[in-house]
C-alpha cells in the first residue's frame, strides 16, 4: 500500500530538545531505510538553527555511516566548531539509538562579501514543459523512487533530446522542482535543495548499465550553494559519473535555474555493488510499519 508523503515543510520541521540538540519526527515512507536526502537536509536545518541570519550556508560535506531506520526518530547534535567574522563552521551528528547514521560539516559565509564572478553555461536541453511526464527511466529502482517522491515534479530528459559529452561515460539530465509553493525563506529553499540533491544522482552512474542489477546506497554527499534560487521553480540537474569501479561509483551534478544560472554543485560517491540473485536493492518494509 502506498504511504502518503509529507510536505517538505513537515520534513524540515525539527523539534528543539535543548541547546544545539534537535529531533526529527518519523517520516512516512515506502522505502526500507531513511532517504539520504532527508537526513542530510534535517542535519542542515539543525546547523542553521545555531547560526545568525547574517550568515548563509555555502557548503556541506557529509558521510552516510549507517542506514537509518525510517520508523525511528532521529536526533541531531550540533557542535559549534568556529564562529568567525566571515565564516562559521558547524559539525552535525545524526543519531538513532545512540549510534551515528550520518555526520556532516557545514560552512556558512557572511552574506555581504563581494568578488570576481564567472560561471559554467547550462547545457542546451528542452524546457521542462516539453518533457513528457510519462517519460521514465529504464531502471525499476529509479521508477520506484519516482513514485516515492510524488511531492516533486521530476522529469528525466530522454537521452536523444540533448547533446552528449563524448568524454563522459555516463550522464543524465533531470528537471525537478517542488510541486508545492514554498515560503519566501532563502534558508528553507537551501535546505529543500539539500533534500532534492540526493534524488536521481546515483542513478546517473548506471545509465550505461541498465540491465545490471546492483545494490545502491549513498556513501557521502558534498554540496556547494553558489547563487540564490527557489526550489519550487524549475531547476536543471546536469549529472555525470566520471568513474565506477570496485562496487563504488562517483557522481557529480551541476544545478542550474531555468535562466541558466549555476546555483549549486553536488558531488557524491555511492555504493553500486553487483547484486546477488534473490537479493533486493533496498531492504523490504517491515510488515508492521
Amino acid at each position: 500500500m502506498s504511504i502518503p508523503q509529507p510536505r517538505i515543510l513537515d520534513v524540515l520541521d525539527l523539534e528543539h530538545i535543548d541547546r544545539d540538540i534537535y529531533r526529527g519526527a518519523v517520516i512516512p515512507t515506502n522505502l526500507g531505510r531513511t532517504f539520504g536526502g532527508q537526513v542530510a537536509a534535517q542535519s542542515l536545518v539543525a546547523a542553521t538553527r545555531t547560526v545568525g541570519s547574517e550568515f548563509g550556508v555555502h557548503s556541506i560535506h557529509g558521510y552516510f555511516v549507517a542506514g537509518g531506520d525510517p520508523d525511528k526518530k532521529t536526533t541531531f547534535l550540533v557542535d559549534r566548531i568556529r564562529d568567525g567574522r566571515s565564516f562559521v563552521s558547524r559539525h552535525v551528528k545524526a543519531l538513532q539509538d545512540g549510534k551515528a547514521i550520518f555526520v556532516m560539516q557545514a560552512s556558512f559565509h557572511i552574506r555581504t562579501d563581494d568578488g570576481p564572478e564567472h560561471s559554467d553555461q547550462m547545457r542546451k536541453v528542452p524546457a521542462p514543459e516539453d518533457i513528457p511526464e510519462e517519460s521514465a527511466p529504464a531502471r525499476e529502482a529509479v521508477r520506484s523512487l519516482l513514485k516515492e517522491w510524488n511531492e516533486w515534479d521530476i522529469r528525466i530528459v530522454p537521452p536523444e533530446m540533448y547533446e552528449h559529452n563524448k568524454y563522459t561515460p555516463s550522464q543524465q539530465v533531470v528537471w525537478f522542482r517542488s510541486k508545492a509553493k514554498l515560503p519566501d525563506d532563502e534558508t528553507l529553499h537551501i535546505c529543500t535543495l539539500a533534500y532534492m540533491s540526493d534524488m536521481t544522482l546515483l542513478s546517473s552512474a548506471l545509465v550505461p548499465h541498465q540491465d545490471e542489477p546492483v545494490q545502491e546506497a549513498s556513501l557521502d554527499h558534498a554540496l556547494w550553494f553558489l547563487r540564490p534560487f527557489r526550489a519550487d521553480e524549475w531547476l536543471l540537474y546536469d549529472q555525470v559519473s566520471p568513474s565506477a569501479h570496485a562496487g563504488r561509483a562517483l557522481t557529480h551534478g551541476r544545478i542550474f535555474n531555468q535562466q541558466g544560472d549555476l546555483v549549486a554543485v553536488v558531488t557524491q560517491e555511492g555504493l553500486t555493488r553487483t547484486l546477488q540473485p534473490g537479493k533486493h536493492t533496498l531492504p523490504p518494509r517491515k510488515e508492521n510499519s
